[in-house]
């Protein structure tokens, strides 16, 4: 809960003009409770960014490269509305306050993404030729400046839609011809996969409590 409010407030804000005042008020929480978890306003920018890269777990996919597709779109479409991937989100390439190390979620990003891709490299799914740490971090970059764009001109409903246009040009230069006739890089993948998935949490949090 908190960490969703200060997300809201981080999105709306930024993060120089976002006050711990307006987290508390939109929270519903005492002072007392979110200093009990987060000695700053630093400290809660920084757990927003770390949760962001943990909110995205996809399904394991037997081709990697496809889990690495799902997981961009995925992000994609919740930065439509979720709180937690649009406060990381602004927090994350905002200009401004020095104040705040914005170097580590690009980091977790990129060994979020080298994770999958050396992966895929193990099994053959992608060019020997390819070096993978690079490749990671080219896709966290250009992601970074497509939901900028898509933000501008949009508030990112055609985000899905850049994404897979990114995807259809550089992926032919990444996987092998066998691998890439397989993948799935439709645009409404995204929203399908994150409804698969709500549902499934939904089924599990309803058999948890019919258990207690």
């Amino acid at each position: 809960m908190i960490l969703e409010a200060a997300a809201s407030v981080f999105d709306e804000q930024g993060y120089d003009r976002a006050t711990i005042a307006e987290v508390l008020e939109r929270a519903g929480v005492t002072k007392g409770a979110l200093y009990f978890h987060f000695a700053s306003k630093e400290q809660l920018a920084l757990a927003v960014l770390e949760e962001q890269v943990i909110d995205i777990a996809v399904e394991p996919q037997p081709i990697k490269l496809q889990e690495f597709v799902d997981s961009g779109q995925v992000l994609a479409y919740r930065l439509r509305s979720d709180p937690i991937q649009r406060g990381a989100a602004r927090l994350a390439v905002e200009q401004g306050s020095n104040h705040l190390d914005r170097k580590q979620s690009m980091l977790s990003w990129s060994v979020f993404v080298e994770g999958l891709l050396n992966e895929a490299k193990a099994r053959g799914e992608v060019m020997e030729s390819i070096v993978v740490r690079e490749t990671a971090e080219l896709f966290v970059g250009a992601f970074a400046g497509l939901q900028m764009m898509s933000q501008a001109f949009t508030n990112r409903a055609d985000l899905s839609r850049r994404l897979t246009v990114f995807f259809e040009h550089t992926f032919p230069s990444i996987a092998v011809p066998a691998i890439l006739a397989k993948l799935n890089l439709d645009s409404e993948r995204g929203a399908q996969l994150d409804a698969a998935m709500q549902g499934k949490t939904s089924a599990t949090a309803g058999m948890d409590a019919a258990a207690s």
